[in-house]
């Protein structure tokens, strides 16, 4: 086997010519920005900002959104350059294979894979927690097998009591079903739940403003400066949806020129969000009393608006759905674009004859997603995340200033500006936050390194479309 076979590259020109696929181009500007605003708000307000703040970086939390949403934007340039020039599925994958090689492609795309599918059951075990809130404020207790993950039990609970998160089973395999309804019906899913969303977070923000003690802020770094980067490390996943929302530039129906302004759009309305979210949450509670669950919920009813506490758990509910949809999405296109490659077997990249979506690799990862969500703790669930999104990020930032260098003539609807100190600001924060990374994390990321040389080696290599190409 020669070297040079590992990074055999797909021309840009034959991946946007020959592709083809039985995907079908039903989404506009809005829609797509709505997707990657649905992947971006949610997990991080909801889910991670009280547990950062109360666990990692207090009051701080908001320079560990900054400090990660800085990164993201660096690479979200990168990303735009990529979406107008080389408008098919699969995002990093794609790009990564089109411009260092079918080896840097595989393994991106083996990442995302992972990474995405637990990104989906992170999020729907944080969504369990506001359900099982919301039915405590309607005083209803469910029975202790069904309330969450083996060994979450809370204290004053025998061990062994909690079998299985089952709610959060449930959101996965529902998120599952919408996808396979198809892209027009599910983006309008989305779009009404995104809209909701906003709507929810701006609610908590002006609401939350009266009931903010700025003395809450006078200790902002509780755990030092390290702190908020740690947490920045943590909140990373919680910044980055329009990554898998770029996944799904094949069906845009003109993705070279919405592609670009969602990815920009979506990032820029979140972050101000965010920001806005976390003065608020810290603002309202000291950090230590923070609900690392149901942060928010908990926080409106510190002050006695519990009723706005059982109305943002509703909200919740519905509005996390939408990142479930993004990353799901984004999972189901690498493995569909990887497929049909002949990376995974092509049997997967089978589309629905009428609703053309890939409907078998969606309910693969969708009952993937549920088995993670129903089985194991959020911490354990979101240590299989964050690496190889950052890895990917990496991965993007250098091929777009390679591509740029190699093929200055190929046409760009967008271009990232600052070449290459941007792109290079976006690789050096991504390879910053890996460092704080847990080592669990990393054992976990070598495991999952080595099952894909396994694959990679035993089947996809003799498989792929390129090679066959080449032997020809």
């Amino acid at each position: 086997m020669a070297v040079h076979e590992l990074f055999r590259r797909k021309p840009v020109e034959q991946i946007e010519a020959v592709e083809g696929g039985g995907l079908q181009r039903t989404l506009g500007l809005w829609q797509l920005t709505a997707i990657g605003v649905g992947g971006i708000i949610g997990a991080g307000i909801f889910s991670l900002a009280g547990a950062v703040a109360n666990e990692t970086a207090g009051p701080a939390v908001l320079i560990s959104f900054l400090v990660a949403g800085i990164a993201s934007a660096a690479a979200a340039f990168s990303y735009a350059e990529f979406a107008g020039l080389i408008p098919r599925a699969g995002s990093a994958y794609t790009y990564g294979y089109a411009v260092l090689g079918e080896l840097v492609g595989w393994f991106i795309g083996w990442d995302l894979l992972l990474e995405y599918t637990a990104i989906v059951a992170v999020v729907a075990i944080g969504i369990s927690g506001y359900f099982n809130d919301l039915l405590g404020f309607l005083d209803i207790h469910l029975p202790l097998w069904m309330s969450g993950a083996p060994g979450t039990e809370p204290e004053g609970v025998a061990a062994g009591s909690y079998k299985v998160n089952l709610f959060a089973v449930l959101l996965c395999l529902l998120i599952a079903f919408v996808l396979n309804q198809g892209m027009r019906s599910a983006a309008r899913f989305e779009t009404l739940l995104v809209y909701l969303k906003v709507a929810l977070v701006a609610l908590v923000i002006v609401v939350g403003a009266f009931h903010v003690n700025t003395g809450n802020w006078s200790d902002f770094f509780p755990f030092g400066v390290s702190g908020a980067f740690t947490g920045a490390a943590t909140v990373f996943f919680a910044v980055f949806g329009y990554d898998a929302m770029s996944t799904a530039a094949e069906e845009s129906r003109d993705s070279q020129k919405h592609m670009p302004k969602a990815i920009l759009y979506s990032l820029g309305i979140s972050m101000v969000l965010y920001v806005l979210a976390c003065l608020v949450l810290t603002g309202m509670v000291p950090y230590t009393d923070i609900d690392s669950e149901a942060a928010f919920s908990s926080a409106f009813e510190s002050v006695g608006l519990r009723w706005l506490g059982g109305v943002i758990a509703v909200g919740a509910i519905l509005g996390i759905l939408t990142v479930l949809f993004t990353f799901l999405l984004g999972a189901t296109r690498v493995g569909y674009a990887m497929s049909r490659d002949g990376l995974l077997p092509k049997w997967l990249a089978g589309t629905h004859p009428v609703k053309k979506v890939p409907s078998r690799m969606t309910w693969i990862l969708g009952v993937a997603a549920a088995v993670i969500a129903g089985l194991l703790p959020i911490g354990e669930a979101a240590e299989l995340t964050n690496i190889g999104i950052l890895l990917a990020f990496v991965v993007v930032c250098v091929a777009v200033v390679v591509l740029r260098y190699r093929r200055p003539d190929l046409p760009r609807t967008f271009r990232c500006p600052g070449m290459p100190v941007v792109p290079a600001i976006g690789v050096a924060f991504s390879i910053w936050l890996i460092t704080f990374l847990q080592p669990e994390t990393w054992l976990r990321f070598a495991i999952w390194f080595v099952i894909g040389l396994v694959v990679y080696f035993g089947y996809s290599r003799r498989h792929s479309k390129l090679a066959h190409h080449h032997q020809k």
